[in-house]
């Protein structure tokens, strides 16, 4: 009997953690049903390495943006690199791009000022990559971590008619969840959900209609029960299902043709 089939919606296939055994990691991948991985950008550089695996592997997408925890190394403007890796017919998002107040400059002694201009620049290139994604039609990959829910909704509503986002490795609350859904916009789940103190994230995929989430890796971090703590690959996209048909009380089955084509809706350019 075939076995269901999933895709890895966010994964960091450029990483160095990939390289040495980078053909045995899409085999297993294959070998657990996993027939498209999107590997996501975390800045130019990055992105570029992203198309690249795209361009090589059919199996393999791109998304390419500027991570807001990468925002003091940007340029203060990126979006003519951008439109250009946005061309790509690999290319099926931008991202991932949104804001990050998890690790502000104060933790680590900054000023308050720091702070101030360091969340300006995070906001700055949020902005300009939800610009390059309307003009090029394509939705956003966000990030959104830390206390900056309110802020990171408040950039994405003002083109909220343009482009949708799927909040990736999503954490918050159920309450949460209705806000992002009522602007057209999306979940993603992780390994997350397997782990002993997941509790709040099963909760948010339990009040998540099937239709209206996506699942992921976001390796190599975020391993599922029973691989946690070890490097992260595609193929547990495996392990993450089966514990989210438990949340859902739906069979494998209905879960890959819901999450397939949710990702198929939010990325057209999937395939």
């Amino acid at each position: 009997m075939s076995q269901p089939v999933f895709f890895d919606t966010h994964a960091h296939l450029d990483y160095p953690e990939f390289q040495p055994d980078f053909a045995d990691v899409l085999e297993r991948a294959q070998a657990s049903g996993i027939a498209k991985i999107i590997s996501i950008g975390t800045d130019l550089e990055s992105s570029r390495r992203a198309v690249a695996l795209a361009e090589k592997h059919a199996m393999i997408y791109a998304a390419v943006g500027w991570h807001p925890a990468n925002a003091d190394e940007a340029p203060a403007d990126i979006r003519a690199e951008l439109r250009e890796l946005a061309r790509h017919p690999k290319t099926v998002a931008i991202g991932e791009t949104g804001l990050d107040y998890y690790r502000l400059p104060s933790s680590t002694g900054g000023s308050p000022e720091a702070d101030a201009q360091y969340k300006l620049k995070q906001a700055e290139i949020f902005r300009q990559q939800l610009e390059v994604a309307a003009e090029a039609g394509l939705n956003c990959v966000i990030h959104q971590r830390g206390d900056c829910f309110a802020e990171t909704m408040a950039l994405l509503k003002p083109m909220a008619d343009k482009v949708r986002g799927v909040f990736h490795c999503f954490a918050g609350t159920s309450v949460a969840v209705q806000e992002i859904l009522a602007m057209n916009s999306l979940v993603s789940f992780t390994g997350i959900v397997t782990f002993k103190n997941g509790q709040n994230v099963r909760d948010a995929l339990a009040a998540t209609p099937l239709g209206k989430f996506m699942l992921e890796t976001d390796c190599p971090y975020l391993a599922p029960v029973p691989y946690r703590g070890k490097r992260c690959e595609p193929a547990y996209v495996k392990e993450i299902s089966e514990i989210a048909t438990g949340v859902k009380g739906c069979t494998l089955e209905e879960l890959s043709a819901a999450t397939c084509r949710t990702a198929r809706e939010f990325f057209p350019k999937l395939g």
